[in-house]
C-alpha cells in the first residue's frame, strides 16, 4: 500500500511538472504572438536593444523548446520527488531548467551579436544587400548538412535518452544539479542550434516556420523514428537552400 501511495504521489508530481511546462510554453506563444504583430519588417534583430532582443528570444526560446524539453525536464523532477519522498537530499526542479535556459540566453547573446554585425556591414556593402537572398540560402543549406552531421546525430541521441543522460551525468546538490542543466543544455544547443539559426533569413518572429520548426524538434526528440525525421528535414533544407542560392528567391525574411 505504502508503495501504491508513493508511486501515485510521484506521478501527480509529474503530472504537475508537464503541466507547469506546457502552460508556461502556452503563455510565451501569447507573448511571441504579439511580438510578431509588432516587429514585423524591423530587421534581424528586431528593431530591439540586446536586453529587449533577449526578453523576445527567451520567450521564443521557452515557447518553442519546453514542450520538446518536456521528458528531460520531468524525468529530473520524477527523480528529485522521488529523493524528497525518501527523505534524501534533493534540489528542485527550476534549478536544472534555470541552467537549461542559461545555456540558450548565451545562444541568444551570440545571436544578436551575428546580427547585429550582419545589419552594420549590409548598411555598408551593396554587394551583400544584393547578395542577401542567397547568403540566407546557403545559410539553408548548412542547417541542413548540419542536419546529416555526426555531430548532430550524437547530440541528438543524448536529447533522445533523458533516463540514460541521468545515470552517466547525475551530480548531487544544487551546483550539481545546475551543472546537469547546462550539459543537457548543451546537447540540445548542438542539437537545434542551426535550425534556430535558419529563423533569420526565414523571419525571426515568422510564426509558420517557429510552429513547424517546434513541431520537427518534438518529432527528432520524441517520436521513435526521429533521427529518420532528422535526416529528412537535413535532405529538404539542403534542397530548399539549393534552390534559394540558384534562384535568388524564396525566402519570406528577406525582401
Amino acid at each position: 500500500m505504502i508503495a501504491q501511495s508513493n508511486g501515485a504521489r510521484l506521478r501527480r508530481q509529474r503530472n504537475v511538472v508537464l503541466a507547469l511546462l506546457l502552460a508556461v510554453a502556452g503563455a510565451c506563444w501569447l507573448v511571441v504572438l504579439r511580438q510578431a504583430g509588432m516587429t514585423q519588417g524591423m530587421g534581424l534583430t528586431m528593431g530591439k536593444t540586446l536586453p529587449l532582443f533577449l526578453l523576445a528570444w527567451v520567450a521564443m526560446m521557452i515557447a518553442m523548446m519546453f514542450p520538446t524539453a518536456a521528458p528531460m525536464i520531468v524525468m529530473f523532477g520524477t527523480v528529485a520527488a522521488g529523493k524528497e519522498q525518501r527523505a534524501q537530499p534533493f534540489v528542485p526542479t527550476w534549478v536544472f531548467v534555470s541552467a537549461y535556459l542559461t545555456v540558450w540566453i548565451g545562444f541568444g547573446v551570440v545571436a544578436y551579436t551575428a546580427a547585429t554585425g550582419v545589419s552594420v556591414l549590409a548598411m555598408q556593402s551593396t554587394w551583400l544587400v544584393g547578395n542577401a537572398t542567397r547568403l540566407g540560402g546557403a545559410v539553408l543549406l548548412v542547417g541542413g548538412l548540419y542536419q546529416l552531421s555526426p555531430l548532430k546525430s550524437l547530440c541528438l541521441t543524448k536529447c533522445r535518452t533523458p533516463l540514460s543522460f541521468l545515470l552517466t551525468s547525475w551530480r548531487d546538490g544544487y551546483g550539481g544539479a545546475f551543472v546537469m542543466g547546462l550539459k543537457h543544455g548543451a546537447y540540445c544547443l548542438g542539437c537545434c542550434w542551426l535550425l534556430f539559426a535558419i529563423l533569420f533569413p526565414l523571419g525571426v518572429m515568422n510564426i509558420a516556420a517557429m510552429v513547424f520548426l517546434t513541431l520537427l524538434i518534438f518529432a527528432e526528440k520524441s517520436l521513435p523514428w526521429g533521427s529518420s525525421i532528422a535526416n529528412a528535414a537535413g535532405i529538404a533544407l539542403v534542397a530548399y537552400g539549393a534552390v534559394v542560392l540558384v534562384t535568388a528567391h524564396g525566402l519570406p525574411g528577406i525582401v
